[in-house]
C-alpha cells in the first residue's frame, strides 16, 4: 500500500486545516503526529469501511477523520492550537490495537502541520 499525505501548512490558532491521504488499497488507516523530540502520537483511525472511527482524547470533538470511495482518508482539523503543530503522517495496515504505531505496516511521508498564536 503507498499512502501519499497532502494538506498540511500554516495557520494561525483557531483555525482548520483538512489533510488528506491518498491510499492505492482500501485498509484501515490512522493518523498519527510527531513534534520535534516527541514521539509519534495517535489521533484517530478508521476501518476499511467506515463504519468505525477512533480518536485520541486530546483531538476529540476537534479533529474528524473520514475516507471516501476513492480510497482516501480525510483528517478535518478545528479549532487549532499551537500545540497541534507537528508532521502530521497517515498510517495504514491490518490493525488491531489502533493506537499503536506498530500496528501500521505502511506510512506516507508526512505532512507539516504549524499553527501561529
Amino acid at each position: 500500500v503507498q499512502l501519499q499525505a497532502s494538506g498540511g501548512g500554516l495557520v494561525q490558532a483557531g483555525g482548520s486545516l483538512r489533510l488528506s491521504c491518498a491510499a492505492s488499497g482500501r485498509t484501515f488507516m490512522g493518523w498519527f503526529r510527531q513534534a520535534p523530540g516527541l514521539e509519534r502520537d495517535f489521533l484517530a483511525a478508521i476501518s476499511r469501511s467506515g463504519s468505525s472511527t477512533w480518536y485520541a482524547d486530546s483531538v476529540k470533538g476537534r479533529f474528524t477523520i473520514s475516507r471516501d470511495n476513492d480510497n482516501t482518508v480525510y483528517l478535518q482539523m478545528n479549532s487549532l492550537k499551537p500545540e497541534d503543530t507537528a508532521v502530521y503522517y497517515c498510517a495504514a495496515g491490518a490493525v488491531v490495537f489502533p493506537s499503536q504505531p506498530s500496528q501500521y505496516a505502511y506510512w506516507g511521508q508526512g505532512t507539516l502541520v504549524t499553527v501561529s498564536s
